[in-house]
């Protein structure tokens, strides 16, 4: 037995209690403080000349509000460096600067489930939590070492080319955009812009083509991916590394007038602000709010073009819900197909309609089916492969056939309206045409698309003339405007597989069509070209679209590498891939 002394006493339950909760606090802090440690914070982007330079080589800096962007003329009346007026340069980083998000998960996931399939873009997904605890730049050598490796670098040279671009584009600052390539408006000199150069985290394979093409910007700082043997190794070069392989200087062009930088949130190449740039504005939270995005019309070279299936900024949430729908979408693709093929229009329509397939008619004049001389021949602006039917079913004519040209034998089999070829060969073609038009006592239906391909963006091709040749018959045009909207997935491809585009378009949650039937086009005696001029006005009229004379050769030239035609041997497949 122990001493009375050293038996031990419970305390009172108030002072256990005040104990507690003392300690619970102190705990709480140390984990706030531990978790405060792990989470990535943007480092502060460049407000002076870096300290650590020499005094012979300090320039006189200032920072600035974003507000307070370089307006033309201002920094190039104090240049003191005896270059020309009107010049000068601007640096401009472009996560958080020239971009408005300062996020570029979007862009890595997009090259993974563009050029790495479903697997790899769920991998990044899954990642994702990590990363948020990595700092910036830990997290974009991971990024990089998902999305990257195993690619081959031919690959992603056409993606970068076709794919990249439309999802940057809509992230463009306006504001910064135009503080950066503004031309200075200096008296008694020649108007001349400034020099832009954009330096980014980012590979440069990712945002060059991006850059330089659709913004003409003159310079890119970016590091370099690795590779061997034309794939690519999943690593990046260092700051450092990407400094010493290209003349900074010379790109920036630091001798020709003052340089002003525009930083973002986080700063890459935080050396070359604090080296080379005499002021340096900077952006605040409430600024990078205020933003507008460029619009498109004010594009230095028109976005006609772009490939890849992804139709949604590909955002953490909005890849979960992608990545959630899809058990979903798939099935329910199937049974919009089925529907579409087993049951008529009156009935199709309404029933696809309570699926989620929304369509719209239009209707000023809509020619019946036992007019002979009178509305068979149907021209349509190209948006999907699903064009002719959707004109078919808005026309309650089944008996109408469709033109096609590269579609895979799959689509043809499973069209539920009569389908023929084009060979790409005039006489031929006009005469399988005509042959469809007299069918049924010359009573029958055609539908073409002029365009010769598909365009996704508010823009139409050149109409080929040939659907205009048979007026000489006596047959009238029915011009017919169209317009798809979807959310998710793009049913067309210029380099993918083309057997699958009816599966992604179906596979959309809301895929809508609006159909409108313009008054018919009296052809008489006017040319061919001049119809086919006439009928795209009236379609581009009526969807508020630019005409342009682009082709389908210009469309493949710039997305596949080539022009477009299908061959012989690529008819008999599943599905040419160009």
């Amino acid at each position: 037995y122990l001493p009375q002394h050293l038996w031990w006493h419970a305390p009172p339950a108030a002072a256990m209690s005040k104990a507690f909760t003392k300690s619970l606090l102190l705990y709480n802090k140390i984990l706030i403080r531990r978790l405060k440690s792990l989470i990535s914070r943007a480092p502060p982007a460049p407000t002076s000349a870096t300290e650590r330079l020499p005094p012979s080589q300090r320039r006189e800096s200032s920072t600035a509000p974003l507000d307070a962007l370089p307006a033309p003329g201002t920094m190039d009346n104090d240049n003191n460096n005896g270059g020309c007026a009107g010049g000068g340069a601007i640096v401009c980083e472009v996560e958080g600067a020239l971009l408005m998000s300062s996020s570029t998960f979007p862009y890595f996931m997009l090259v993974a489930l563009e050029a790495g399939g479903l697997l790899r873009g769920l991998l990044l997904l899954l990642l994702y939590p990590l990363l948020r605890l990595l700092t910036d730049e830990l997290a974009m050598k991971a990024m990089v070492m998902v999305t990257f490796a195993g690619l081959r670098k031919d690959a992603f040279g056409r993606l970068g080319m076709a794919v990249m671009p439309k999802l940057f584009l809509q992230d463009v600052s306006a504001e910064v955009f135009h503080a950066a390539t503004s031309a200075p408006a200096t008296a008694g000199a020649a108007r001349r812009r400034r020099r832009c150069v954009c330096v980014s985290s980012m590979p440069r394979v990712m945002v060059e083509s991006f850059l330089k093409e659709y913004l003409a910007v003159d310079a890119v700082v970016a590091p370099e991916l690795r590779e061997l043997g034309g794939y690519y190794l999943g690593l990046v070069e260092d700051e450092g590394e990407a400094m010493r392989r290209m003349d900074v200087e010379e790109a920036i062009g630091a001798k020709g007038g003052a340089v002003v930088g525009i930083g973002g949130l986080g700063c890459s190449f935080r050396h070359i602000f604090q080296k080379y740039c005499k002021e340096v504005y900077v952006p605040t939270e409430s600024t990078r709010r205020r933003r507008g995005a460029l619009h498109p019309r004010r594009y230095p070279k028109p976005l006609v073009f772009h490939d890849g299936r992804t139709a949604f900024r590909p955002t953490p949430a909005a890849t979960l819900a992608m990545f959630v729908w899809l058990p979903l979408g798939a099935p329910l693709a199937v049974l919009r197909t089925a529907v579409f093929l087993l049951l008529p229009f009156s009935l199709s329509v309404p029933l696809l309609a309570s699926l989620g397939m929304h369509n719209r008619m239009i209707a000023s004049s809509l020619p019946s089916a036992g007019d002979k001389s009178k509305g068979n021949l149907f021209a349509c602006n190209h948006r999907s492969l699903l064009d002719p039917l959707c004109v078919s079913a808005a026309a309650g004519r089944r008996d109408l056939a469709a033109a096609t040209y590269s579609i895979s034998r799959l689509s043809e089999m499973l069209a539920p309206i009569p389908t023929f070829r084009l060979t790409r060969d005039r006489a031929a073609d006009r005469g399988a045409m005509q042959a469809q038009l007299a069918r049924r006592g010359g009573r029958g239906g055609l539908v073409v698309c002029p365009e010769g391909t598909t365009c996704r963006e508010p823009f139409l091709l050149r109409f080929s003339p040939l659907f205009a040749e048979l007026a000489a018959g006596g047959v009238d045009v029915v011009p017919v405007a169209l317009h798809l909207a979807v959310d998710m997935f793009h049913g067309t491809t210029a380099g993918g597989r083309k057997m699958l585009d009816p599966l992604y378009l179906l596979m959309n949650p809301v895929p809508s069509y609006l159909v409108q039937f313009l008054d018919p086009v009296e052809c008489g005696d006017q040319e061919a070209r001049a119809v086919a001029n006439e009928v795209q006005r009236r379609v581009a009229e009526a969807l508020g679209y630019e005409r342009t004379g682009l082709t389908r050769r210009d469309k493949y030239l710039i997305l596949a590498g080539n022009e477009g035609v299908v061959g012989a041997a690529a008819s008999h497949d599943g599905g040419p891939k160009n």
